[in-house]
């Protein structure tokens, strides 16, 4: 293909005659657009904003508290909440599980920071959290069936957030950025405003800012806000958040809703998914989505499964079922069975397995380590390796009586073929 048979038009790139669709990942497409924040899959289903909004901060509450408990870094934790927010925009509260994403978040953010956690120790992390808040004793959790079946679904629910989000989990954390736009403004030697932007920052990834804002709009607000709680004065002619590309109003929108979280009025988490069980059974009750029906942008729901793996067929698809009989009659095949055992009904053995039989029927006692222990190690080394030697001389003669044992049986199977062909002809 020529250098000139590449064009590259705006749908997509075209190589020779076909046309194939163009695949950009970059960071701008982690904001999403506004009408597509005004009306989330939820809001859709007919689940309440104030509903949805109070979910979405349970969820990334339970990530950040099960990320202290695990001791990932707050990079990972940070991550874990954000993917979090994104997958409830692509998918319904309705219809997935919080506690299953949330834990699925988890697992995925600690090895896109490089700080890999197991299965079973999130599922540890997040029944002891359970259990904390329900006032129950805090006890692992069992290994049976429900913990096979809950593995089950948080990998599943790992995998469906993997697919929704495209694969593109990179996230761009303004923690760095605060404390470079904070040196730029010559305020990094003042420790509580450095902290104050820190923790709401914190308190932000509980929003979908990220999902609105660019990181670095996000550290400008959080500076803005903390400047304005401990009244320091920063400069004005020109604003200095103008020099990092920010505009006052988007700085004030992100500021609204961080105070908006300290005003909300904490509802539990059991009351939330009980308004998630109203919604979802009204759904069901309307005939919008049947049994084993596919959900909005065509994926399956994450419903508790009977396994793990998949059923597997009794028979293999690459086999086909003949219905014509053995080329053997069923009484040759008996005669031939006779022939190759002895009389007394019993196949040949080796020695080995002979040996083998008698050692299980009588067990050797073990011996104390006072005795083996007296043994000096060059000794020690004599005596094994000349039980080695013994063993593979054992071995040799084992093989050699099997391959004579063994001829006149294959022997015979090539009689009974030929004397079959020779019936057939």
């Amino acid at each position: 293909m020529a250098a000139g048979d590449l064009r590259i038009p705006g749908e997509g790139i075209l190589i020779g005659d076909k046309l194939y669709s163009k695949v950009s990942l970059t960071l701008d497409y982690c904001q999403l657009p506004p009408e597509r924040l005004q009306n989330s899959p939820s809001a859709e289903h007919g689940l309440c904003a104030d509903t949805e909004e109070q979910l979405r901060m349970r969820g990334c509450e339970m990530i950040q508290a099960a990320g202290i408990l695990l001791r990932l870094p707050q990079v990972a934790m940070a991550t874990g909440q954000i993917l979090f927010q994104r997958f409830y925009y692509c998918k319904s509260f309705v219809r997935h599980c919080a506690e299953m994403v949330a834990m699925a978040c988890v697992h995925v953010a600690s090895k896109i920071e490089e700080e890999p956690r197991r299965v079973r120790d999130v599922l540890n992390v997040f029944h002891h959290l359970k259990n904390s808040k329900a006032g129950k004793t805090r006890v692992p959790m069992p290994l049976d069936a429900s913990y096979i079946n809950m593995k089950a679904q948080v990998i599943k629910a790992e995998r469906q957030l993997l697919k929704e989000l495209g694969f593109c989990v990179h996230v761009k954390h303004p923690h760095k950025i605060i404390v470079m736009y904070l040196q730029v403004l010559e305020c990094e030697k003042n420790p509580k405003l450095v902290q104050t932007a820190w923790n709401y920052m914190n308190d932000s990834l509980r929003t979908d800012v990220f999902l609105r804002f660019s990181a670095e709009t996000v550290a400008c607000a959080c500076i803005y806000l903390s400047a304005r709680l401990l009244q320091i004065p920063l400069p004005d002619q020109p604003p200095w958040f103008q020099l990092f590309g920010a505009l006052e109003e988007d700085l004030k929108n992100i500021c609204r809703r961080i105070l908006r979280l300290y005003c909300l009025l904490p509802a539990s988490f059991n009351s939330l998914l009980q308004q998630v069980d109203q919604c979802c059974k009204a759904l069901d009750a309307k005939g919008r989505f049947g049994a084993g029906a596919l959900l909005a942008m065509g994926t399956p729901t994450i419903d508790t499964p009977s396994s793990f793996s998949p059923a597997s067929k009794a028979v293999s698809p690459a086999v086909t079922n003949h219905s014509q009989k053995s080329p053997m009659s069923q009484v040759a095949l008996k005669n031939a069975c006779r022939k190759l055992t002895n009389g007394e009904g019993k196949t040949k053995v080796s020695r080995s397995a002979e040996r083998r039989e008698t050692v299980h029927t009588h067990p050797k006692r073990r011996r104390s380590r006072s005795v083996s222990s007296s043994r000096s190690p060059i000794h020690q080394k004599k005596y094994t390796s000349h039980r080695e030697k013994e063993r593979g001389k054992d071995r040799a003669r084992d093989r050699d009586r099997e391959r004579r044992e063994q001829f006149p049986e294959a022997y015979m199977v090539l009689l009974y073929g030929f004397l079959w062909v020779f019936s057939r002809s």
